[in-house]
């Protein structure tokens, strides 16, 4: 599959990677934006192959059912219970205990529309199980993958947010006009 994704991203595509996808970090919450369209999603497939890195994602148990729950596993996800009493931040972090890699991609904007702020649950979900944050750039307009270096949460969430928004700051997802900004 590596061969086949550096095939497809370098030369069918004609995408760069800026930075270095640190594989030495086995916990992390992978921050991607923007995320603007469904071509996102094999964007991703086809990076993480390049990068050869295990990249997760969680989703309601229901969606881990048959028929189909094998594949959403085999593609990297967990299920999380939200039935019970834990809330979805709590419920996250203690996936990261039960695992020795987890590395958690998340869409921050919460949507494919265009919004003025991120949410800021990728960040508790960091904070609450000890990760470093990890922000990933879908550079479309450039046709480049962004990968910052890794950010520990502080006690200080604005300054915190400052350095997040100013590594996304004029990246172009597919489409622009919904670009976080």
């Amino acid at each position: 599959m590596h061969a086949i994704a550096k095939f497809i991203y370098f030369k069918l595509m004609g995408w760069k990677i800026q930075g270095d996808f640190p594989l030495h970090l086995k916990k992390c919450v992978v921050a991607v934006v923007p995320h603007t369209s469904w071509h996102d999603f094999y964007i991703g497939i086809i990076i993480r192959n390049v990068w050869r890195a295990e990249i997760n994602f969680v989703g309601k148990k229901s969606l881990f059912r048959a028929p189909f729950g094998w594949y959403f596993r085999w593609m990297g996800g967990t299920p999380i219970d939200r039935t019970k009493s834990t809330d979805f931040v709590t419920a996250t972090a203690k996936v990261f205990e039960e695992k020795d890699v987890f590395r958690l991609a998340l869409a921050p904007e919460g949507t494919r529309k265009k919004v003025q702020k991120l949410r800021t649950g990728f960040y508790y979900i960091a904070k609450a199980a000890d990760v470093p944050i990890l922000m990933v750039a879908f550079d479309f307009e450039n046709k480049q993958v962004k990968i910052a270096e890794p950010i520990t949460t502080s006690d200080d969430l604005e300054a915190d947010f400052d350095k997040i928004d100013a590594f996304f700051k004029g990246v172009n997802g597919k489409v622009a006009a919904y670009s976080y900004s």
